[in-house]
């Protein structure tokens, strides 16, 4: 007996004592057929629709039949007095309603409950009925609806008031906007959620109506509202309308939002102060009020409003430090708190406030609880550190052992990663701070276990390491990752040596024995790049390592994939040629690793490039492909023709080939009552230019963009392929009806718009590419391409 006792309780330790836990579809649909009993049983059917609803929010799935059959099995509980069972039919039905037929049988019986004098049942069937209710059948209840927004009751107009909103988003805003004028009676009501209720219902309603909001702004801001959450919800519109108009701190709307600061009620007031700390452009004298309000929270009893408080203060530490400044010793105090979190936030204020005097006895504050915190609020320490590195980049010691300690510490990939990029950060802003964050980087990689982090340190080594002022002192760590570590990571550790090897010669010898060693590992790649590797550095040739090693592959991976199938499936003796392959582009937005002020996520690269893309846009046109042009070279950004406000919007993009030119106008036609026709483009050519051929466009209707291709041979003069082209667009144009889009006649007339001139500079026809090492490609140009020459500069 005992042990069926224990057995029993370590089965609800186990399931978390979730009585619910092991539930099956079938079992509880065959249940449901209790419903069907008469007289009902509310005890066990309270109990087997709760099941129900238990199995639909896990996510159960049940089909177009099972639902529909207990749909209508739920109807019949209607015939039980039982409150209980009732509240847990109508969420039944709103369950359902999306998943079963012919639901509107149910109509009639919610509406009489709606209509009736029982107030416990009338809530929830306002709420059930307008689930089920679609735009058409709408009408049917609207009498109903007008009377329960405005009921005493204010359950009944609460529902009724947010199921209108709900209404008003499922395409039945036109009869929504109906029941303005009994919306705003009850934006006058004494019930807190009421109020708030109807004043978002009304904001909805009137939202794309800016002089409509204007005046409801105008007359919220005079009116006394009880309601605190409707305060807060005038306070954001007011915001909204503030960045939306530009209007500065003169303006009446913001005179509101800083009278809030005031209220009585404090939510309002974190409201207000929270909403001037986030304005766009907020200058330290209109913070002033605000932080001084945070300041006050900061001492505040309750938790809630010192964690608000200080996370507040923190964001605008980001861009107003000094207006912070002022709350440093109530942020102290906060050093302390019994919290860890608002602790935690205190202190990374502070590094963001204080002075540099301050730094060492802040770290050591926070060396004493930051293991007891949670790696998202660990996040939140590295980021302050990373922004004081940048402003105190003497204290780049203490604050990089401070690191090197955390990073010892256990903890996820996201919070080693933000630790790892920061120190990088650090290494790249201040060189006097290299060899100590290369040191702590080695001893992390010693004990190392995610592997993206690892081959990301031993790539940076292979960068930074071999201009140190002792390379060798690395060379250890990274071959420990080649004995110890996954495939990957010793892959890695194989580069970053041959790296080594190209950039110090003392050091090539005993890089060349290690990658001897390394051909005789178990892994393909880590063999194959050891033999690549070691073939090149044994020629001592600095152009070969500088080519194959230093700067590496130069081309986009994607393309050259393409290039490499293609010449697979062709039959040809000839070569492989790389310089068929377009050279990858330079990333000109690359994320700094100076500012960590998020938490870096991975995000997939896309496989297919912007010039794969328009490799493969161009093939598909059959008059471009018949040209035989060859490799697609670049494609520059796209140039504006004409402006964006005109009736005609032009933007043209050139594809440069080996000895040709595709040009791609995009054209838009924003003009509703007008249909063009074969849309085409007169180009002016220079001498030595040649039109081959032109796609024309046969239908720009309203709003929709088409393209125009004109390709062209280029001129063999190189001084002739710098130029400009004046250019016109040519069309048919019918009229038509603005709302169809359909043309009232199937006659058009002729017309023609001017372009801007169309400049080819040499800019189109360069690709940039990444020197990793300058230097070395300095030197391989050879003095043959250097001219040396004498400038006189003006002297002001």
């Amino acid at each position: 007996m005992l042990g069926l006792k224990k057995d029993k309780k370590e089965e609800e330790e186990r399931d978390g004592g979730n009585q619910f836990a092991n539930l099956e579809k079938t079992s509880v649909l065959q249940e449901a057929r209790l419903f069907n009993e008469t007289p009902v049983n509310p005890r066990k059917c309270i109990a087997v629709l709760t099941k129900i609803l238990y199995l639909i929010n896990q996510g159960e799935v049940l089909g177009t039949s099972e639902a529909t059959e207990c749909f209508f099995a739920i109807t019949k509980l209607f015939q039980a007095k039982d409150t209980i069972l009732r509240r847990l039919v109508y969420l039944g039905i709103k369950e359902l309603s999306s998943i079963a037929e012919d639901v509107i049988i149910v109509t009639s019986s919610l509406t009489k409950d709606m209509t009736g004098k029982e107030d416990c049942y009338r809530a929830a069937a306002i709420r059930a009925l307008c689930t089920i209710t679609d735009p058409v059948m709408l009408q049917a209840i609207e009498r109903y609806m007008k009377q329960a927004i405005v009921d005493r009751n204010s359950s009944v107009s609460s529902a009724a008031l947010v199921s209108s909103l709900h209404l008003s988003k499922t395409g039945a805003s036109e009869v929504v906007k109906r029941w303005v004028n009994e919306v705003q009676e009850s934006v006058t009501s004494d019930n807190v959620m009421v109020q708030y209720h109807a004043l978002g219902l009304l904001y909805h309603i009137r939202k794309h109506d800016r002089l409509a909001i204007t005046k409801l702004l105008a007359k919220l801001t005079k009116m006394q509202l009880k309601s605190p959450y409707a305060v807060i919800l005038v306070i954001r519109i007011a915001c909204k309308m503030i960045e939306e108009e530009d209007h500065d701190a003169h303006s009446p709307y913001f005179d509101f939002i800083e009278s809030c600061l005031r209220h009585k009620s404090e939510m309002v007031i974190y409201e207000a102060a929270h909403a001037i700390v986030n304005m766009k452009r907020t200058s330290a004298r209109e913070l002033a009020p605000a932080v001084s309000v945070l300041q006050l929270f900061c001492s505040s009893p309750k938790p809630t409003l010192r964690f608000a408080a200080v996370r507040t203060l923190n964001k605008v530490a980001m861009t107003h430090p000094a207006a912070v400044t002022a709350c440093n010793l109530d942020l102290e105090n906060l050093i302390t708190d019994s919290n860890r979190s608002i602790a935690t936030l205190a202190i990374t204020t502070l590094l963001k406030t204080g002075a540099e005097s301050s730094v060492d006895r802040l770290m050591k504050q926070i060396a004493s609880f930051v293991s007891e915190i949670s790696d998202e609020f660990k996040i939140v320490v590295v980021q302050a550190i990373s922004a004081l590195c940048t402003k105190f980049p003497k204290k780049h010691g203490i604050l990089l052992n401070f690191l090197s300690g955390m990073l010892r510490d256990e903890g996820g990939l996201d919070y080693k990663a933000s630790i790892a990029d920061t120190i990088i950060a650090v290494i790249e802003e201040n060189p006097e701070a290299k060899e100590n964050g290369l040191a702590h980087l080695c001893e992390f990689i010693e004990d190392c276990e995610h592997t993206s982090l690892a081959v990301k340190i031993l790539h940076l080594l292979g960068q930074e390491g071999p201009r140190t002022s002792n390379p060798s002192r690395y060379i250890r760590f990274i071959y420990n990752r080649v004995l110890l570590e996954c495939a990957t990571v010793r892959a890695a550790a194989v580069s970053a040596l041959a790296r080594f090897g190209a950039l110090c010669d003392e050091l090539l010898p005993n890089i060349l024995v290690l990658l001897t060693r390394c051909q005789m590992d178990s892994d393909d790649e880590v063999r194959d790049r050891a033999t690549y590797f070691k073939a090149i550095l044994e020629q001592q040739q600095a152009s070969l390592n500088n080519q194959y090693i230093l700067n590496g592959i130069q081309v986009s991976l994607s393309s050259l994939e393409k290039a490499l199938h293609s010449y697979t499936l062709g039959q040809t003796e000839q070569a492989f040629d790389m310089k068929t392959v377009p050279v990858a582009p330079v990333e000109d937005d690359k994320p700094s690793a100076k500012s960590v002020e998020s938490v870096t996520k991975t995000v997939d690269k896309p496989t297919a490039t912007r010039h794969d893309v328009f490799v493969e846009r161009l093939a598909g046109v059959p008059a471009l492909a018949a040209l035989n042009l060859g490799p697609l070279f670049r494609s520059t950004q796209p140039a504006e023709l004409t402006e964006s406000e005109t009736e005609y919007v032009v933007n043209v993009i050139k594809h440069v080939y080996p000895e040709h030119m595709v040009l791609q106008l995009d054209v838009t036609n924003t003009l509703n009552d007008q249909l063009l026709e074969n849309a085409s483009v007169e180009l002016e050519l220079p001498e030595g230019w040649q039109v081959l051929a032109e796609v024309t466009c046969p239908r720009l209707e309203y709003n929709v963009a088409g393209t125009i291709y004109v390709a062209l041979a280029c001129p063999q003069e190189i001084s002739e392929c710098v130029t400009s082209m004046a250019a016109t667009l040519k069309f048919v144009v019918k009229d038509c009806d603005p709302v169809t889009g359909e043309p009232d006649s199937d006659e058009g007339y002729d017309d023609d718009y001017q372009l801007e001139d169309i400049d080819i500079s040499v800019s189109d026809y360069v690709q940039r590419a990444i020197k990793g090492n300058f230097g070395a490609a300095w030197e391989e140009v050879g003095e043959g391409n250097e001219l040396s020459d004498t400038f006189s500069l003006p002297m002001k």
